[in-house]
């Protein structure tokens, strides 16, 4: 009972998952159907699960859209400062505490977009799928990671068990290719009047002013892309209050599909409802629907894959498998996403994650709880003692030999 007043939040923390395992996420789900897929899985490396708490953590907050993502931001910048501002101890160490939270938080934002890390792979049962990417960027693109090369966008793929990707940099006609360790195909990423157009196949350049001047210049892109020999798709979840109203003339003027689920802070929310209302249009039309990560190099982690068959055509020939935890970002109020951004990433925890959180989450309080000498400090201070006083010890010569007796 002493230990549970000691260390409320790791109790807390115990409960949390415990209970978050009563109301369990699928791994994947099924964006057209919502139903979990049963011949695809995703397979976590060892390290991946050994650091469970830390890739669940950056995994989360690389599924953020851009409104949660600024919402649980502010929630946890302000928790944060008020638990170091009420905590026992001097003004000055309070004060400290009371920085060191919200600047944990920003810290833990930049190792999901910039850091390297052991990521889940998408394994299909069925060999003749291609798991494929519509959409990616590469450093050529005006907001592409600088030094982001055609190399680094096929290993980022291959990696999470993609075998194709489509490259598809702004307004810039893909030249060359590569086809270790995935194949790169070309594509584009066409911006006319508000309204993102990928072109799939290899196009030559095109004078976007033709296409930019209204809604109806807008559209004729699709059939000069047919001419070319192209696929063209609506890239709708980022930009979609724009033309929503334009559905049916983006049929009539020849799109061959659309995206649905698109991984960029400023699409992954794209409303349910929205989607719904998408699929019923391009089932009734026999047309492509598609997942796209949208990577312009920035996040290690992919929220959607596509599973291409060739033996269909249209509505049937592509599946689209996306992460429940990026799915659900439209679903949520953006101010909940302090506190429903991590019981989504808890209720998507597989069996062998949640046990790496909890030996983690006990470890911890183990240690925190091992007696100490009168007067010691709680926390790390005895373990940076410990390693201090070996440090030391390593260091310090070895005593000179007693000079012989007579």
């Amino acid at each position: 009972m002493n230990l549970l007043r000691r260390h409320p939040i790791a109790f807390a923390l115990i409960a949390l998952v415990l209970l978050s395992a009563l109301a369990p996420l699928p791994p994947l789900l099924d964006a057209v159907s919502g139903a979990p897929p049963a011949d695809v899985d995703l397979v976590r490396p060892t390290l991946y699960t050994l650091l469970a708490p830390i890739s669940n953590v950056l995994d989360a907050l690389t599924f953020l859209s851009l409104e949660r993502a600024k919402a649980l931001l502010l929630g946890w910048t302000g928790a944060l400062v008020l638990w170091g501002l009420l905590r026992s101890g001097t003004l000055r160490w309070r004060l400290i505490a009371a920085l060191l939270g919200p600047l944990a938080v920003v810290l833990l934002g930049i190792a999901a977009v910039l850091l390297p890390r052991p990521v889940a792979r998408l394994v299909a049962a069925d060999s003749t799928l291609t798991v494929i990417d519509y959409h990616a960027h590469t450093a050529r693109s005006h907001d592409g990671r600088r030094g982001w090369t055609l190399q680094d966008l096929a290993a980022w793929h291959a990696a999470q068990g993609f075998g194709a990707s489509y490259v598809t940099d702004h307004n810039v006609v893909f030249e060359g290719g590569i086809d270790d360790p995935i194949r790169l195909l070309p594509g584009v990423e066409w911006s006319v009047f508000d309204q993102h157009v990928v072109a799939l196949g290899a196009v030559g350049p095109i004078d976007r002013g033709v296409y930019g001047r209204d809604t109806r210049a807008m559209l004729g892109l699709f059939g000069a892309l047919h001419r070319q020999g192209a696929i063209g798709i609506a890239s709708l979840p980022e930009y979609w209050r724009n033309h929503w109203g334009d559905l049916d003339d983006f049929v009539a003027a020849g799109t061959d599909g659309f995206e649905i689920v698109n991984c960029a802070p400023k699409a992954i929310g794209f409303p349910a409802v929205a989607r719904a209302q998408v699929l019923q249009i391009a089932e009734a039309r026999d047309l492509l629907v598609v997942g796209a990560s949208d990577n312009h190099g920035w996040g290690k982690v992919t929220c959607v894959w596509n599973l291409s068959s060739p033996s269909a055509h249209g509505f049937r020939s592509n599946r689209v498998v996306a992460r429940p935890i990026a799915l659900a970002q439209g679903e949520w109020r953006p101010w909940t996403a302090a506190y429903t951004q991590p019981w989504l990433m808890l209720a998507g925890l597989s069996w062998s994650e949640r046990s790496s959180w909890l030996t983690w989450i006990l470890v911890i309080l183990i240690y925190r709880a091992v007696p100490r000498r009168e007067g010691d400090p709680g926390g790390i201070g005895i373990l940076a003692r410990s390693l201090s006083l070996k440090i030391v010890r390593l260091r310090r010569p070895p005593p000179p030999p007693s000079p012989p007796t007579a």
